[in-house]
């Protein structure tokens, strides 16, 4: 993930520009393959814990794959360009393609939904407008372009001034309510930023879903094939 430390002229009146640059950072590597812990957090307190290793490549290409516990590990899920998706269930022993009316669906009992962690460039689902500047960040409300289904009716998104990624993302449900909130930490390698965590809450269940990167690797020349039904199904 790219960091831009200066702002070109004029670049705080065009909010298209300012979500380009978030984009840029948030897909600046090659390719990242990541391990995650994930810390699921109910309304008491009460906590989960889940491991898995996510892949990706280019702005388009994901595979989320559970490791741990024994009762989720397999159980994968891939994003593919022009919105084709696939989920894996071991237990089913076979992959189902993910119908785009079920893209609000919570990923195997997380706070994230399908279209949550569908890679995509923002610019291509959204259109946007500054709603304000502060001495921090640029507040973007995002609103899906015609023809884009979502489960969200807008996204308000409060990006870093200095480095353009974002630090948090409202999101509203179709009735215009807020439901979600995604709150996120970044930390530098290299030539890059990336999201070290990223903490997704249902505002409605008072429900959370931590999830914390402790290894990553950058620009390492990931396979194609990775990014395969037939891989998807491997475990």
């Amino acid at each position: 993930m790219l960091a831009f430390a200066i702002c070109e002229p004029g670049l705080a009146e065009d909010p298209q520009k300012i979500l380009q640059r978030m984009d840029e950072v948030i897909f600046g590597p090659d390719d990242q393959y990541s391990e995650i812990s994930l810390i699921l957090t109910d309304r008491s307190g009460a906590e989960r814990r889940r491991e898995a290793v996510v892949w990706q490549k280019g702005n388009d290409k994901r595979l989320f794959r559970f490791t741990a516990p024994a009762a989720e590990a397999g159980i994968a899920f891939l994003s593919l360009p022009d919105d084709v998706m696939y989920l894996y269930m071991p237990a089913f022993g076979r992959e189902r393609r993910i119908a785009s009316h079920a893209r609000d669906q919570s990923f195997a009992g997380t706070d994230f939904t399908y279209e949550d962690l569908e890679a995509g460039n923002y610019i291509d689902r959204y259109s946007s407008k500054l709603l304000e500047v502060t001495g921090e960040h640029y507040v973007l409300e995002l609103t899906p372009l015609p023809g884009v289904r979502s489960d969200y009716s807008r996204i308000v998104a409060h990006i870093n001034k200095t480095h353009y990624y974002p630090e948090k993302m409202t999101s509203y449900d179709r009735g215009g309510r807020e439901y979600k909130l995604a709150e996120y930490t970044f930390e530098k390698k290299e030539a890059y930023w990336y999201a070290s965590e990223i903490r997704m809450t249902n505002l409605r269940r008072s429900h959370n879903t931590r999830m914390i990167f402790e290894k990553v690797e950058l620009d390492s020349g990931l396979d194609e094939q990775i990014f395969t039904v037939r891989n998807l199904t491997r475990y």
